[in-house]
């Protein structure tokens, strides 16, 4: 029997920029970033970019939202410096299994997603992550979803990635699941690129900003392309080790950000500076 478990959606941003003005990376060099569901506004951009190098941006409407403030960004956010980790949010297992068409879905959103990601600007071949909101052992019907949202955005000129848990999930005594793992493991021949969530201290830091900004595989995850390590807010259940590197409230804020501004981040490391490949020249 698989389980289906909740998982908390996310957005990024890193640390310096090889196509947007910066020094170039080397092969060991990772880049800070940071995400947000709702946009900050340009001056929070403009001043956030001290710290972070890249930035998620979403295509539609986030999870809970009912509205994309992210919209028409793609300019002045590229202006700023910034690359782009860009983000499509899918649906979840009960909307899925209702339809009972869910590759018909996954199809219908690649378009959305495409069609979204050409009318903000962004290049072909650049890298658009499916926000896979719930983890565990994947169900027929996430997995037909997944498959086709896939190959919908391949056939594109566009690449797909996906956004999941990095963390064990205990599916019985004996078998444990990393829905990463499902995905890749079950993608046949498919090119699929992996932003992992892991917030588990360790192997994250917690709401830490250090000189040497963590690789992504240290996610646990060697394919990791993206790693989400710290949340706002964090979860109790997996920071306890690092609980006093968040802030009082619970959540995480970039240095120099007082927790009475509200702008808390979840922060991300990347192997890129521009993870999606999105910046234009």
């Amino acid at each position: 029997m698989a389980f289906v478990v909740r998982l908390r959606s996310v957005l990024v941003f890193a640390i310096a920029s090889t196509c947007l003005g910066t020094a170039p990376a080397t092969a060991a060099q990772s880049y800070l970033g940071m995400d947000r569901n709702d946009y900050p506004g340009d001056a929070n951009m403009q001043a956030l970019r001290r710290t972070f190098a890249f930035t998620g941006y979403w295509l539609n409407n986030p999870p809970g939202a009912d509205q994309n403030s992210w919209k028409l960004k793609r300019v002045a956010l590229q202006a700023m410096g910034y690359g782009f980790l860009i983000l499509f949010n899918g649906r979840e297992y009960k909307e899925l299994k209702a339809s009972g068409n869910a590759a018909g879905v996954g199809t219908h959103d690649a378009t959305a997603a495409v069609q979204a990601a050409y009318a903000e600007g962004f290049p072909l071949n650049a890298i658009i992550f499916l926000d896979q909101e719930q983890g565990g052992r994947m169900l027929p019907e996430q997995r037909a979803y997944i498959h086709a949202w896939v190959d919908g955005v391949g056939k594109s000129g566009y690449r797909a990635g996906v956004y999941c848990s990095g963390i064990a999930f205990r599916e019985s005594p004996k078998v444990s699941i990393i829905t990463a793992n499902d995905i890749r493991e079950n993608a046949g021949k498919r090119e699929i690129h992996f932003f992992i969530s892991n917030d588990q201290c360790p192997p994250s830091p917690g709401c830490a900003y250090r000189t040497t900004v963590p690789a992504p595989n240290g996610s646990g995850l060697a394919f990791a392309e993206v790693w989400q390590y710290a949340q706002s807010p964090r979860r109790p259940e997996v920071t306890a080790a690092c609980r006093r590197t968040y802030a009082p409230d619970g959540n995480c804020y970039p240095p120099g950000v007082a927790p009475s501004s509200g702008l808390h981040v979840d922060v991300d490391t990347a192997d890129s500076a521009d993870p999606s490949r999105g910046g234009t020249h």
